[in-house]
């Protein structure tokens, strides 16, 4: 069984996840961790429950879902792994975080890249990746139907969806991942977004506004 720890980090309070089974192994999701008290939260965390950390994956590459993958890759020697597509938001992460009034480092080398249809393997457990463009080109969403939850980034929250107006984004396209990909699983699959708090497929279905 995959538990989820939800974090909540930065100035654009961002959902951080750590995923781990009963093998120990862990992978975190979106490491929005800036700050020293974010950072030390996450290490405190793994510390604790004597995880080990195995992967470091991204549903989108803006800049409050990867300020943390510096601290990731010095501190546990994993890279960074994110969809092809987000390579425009991610290269010149330092340049668009400094936007911001936040200080990069550096820009950890990415593992390597995820793609729809290949699943991320940690300890017993595995999360299907869903291509989900509209907020951002390289948006993806990872599922467990096994356990019933999918992360959905900044694609579809409680209540909204993610916004369009950022580089890339497209309405129309967001309506399509989010009819196409996530309304096809499960009404009771949970759903854990990018920001606030968690909600379910079949409430969404019922109650979000922008869905018509």
């Amino acid at each position: 069984m995959i538990r989820v720890k939800v974090f909540t980090f930065n100035a654009f309070s961002e959902n951080t996840f750590i995923l781990y089974d009963d093998t120990r192994e862990c992978v975190i999701v979106d490491a929005g961790c800036y700050e020293p008290e974010e950072k030390k939260a996450v290490a405190d965390f793994i510390a604790a429950k004597n995880l080990k950390l195995v992967r470091n994956i991204a549903t989108h590459c803006h800049i409050d879902h990867i300020l943390g993958n510096d601290f990731i890759a010095s501190t546990y020697n994993i890279y960074p792994e994110y969809h092809e597509g987000g390579e425009p938001f991610f290269i010149p992460a330092r340049e668009i975080a400094g936007s911001f009034g936040y200080h990069l480092d550096s820009i950890p080398t990415p593992k390597g890249y995820l793609e729809e249809g290949k699943s991320v393997v940690f300890g017993e457990s595995s999360l299907e990746v869903f291509y989900t463009p509209g907020h951002a080109d390289g948006s993806v969403c990872f599922y467990n139907a096994k356990d019933g939850f999918v992360i959905t980034g900044d694609v579809l929250f409680k209540d909204t969806i993610g916004r369009t107006d950022l580089p890339s984004g497209n309405f129309d396209l967001l309506m399509k991942s989010i009819r196409e990909k996530l309304f096809t699983l499960p009404d009771e699959t949970v759903v854990y977004p990018g920001h606030g708090p968690e909600t379910t497929i079949g409430y969404e279905k019922q109650n979000n506004p922008f869905i018509r």
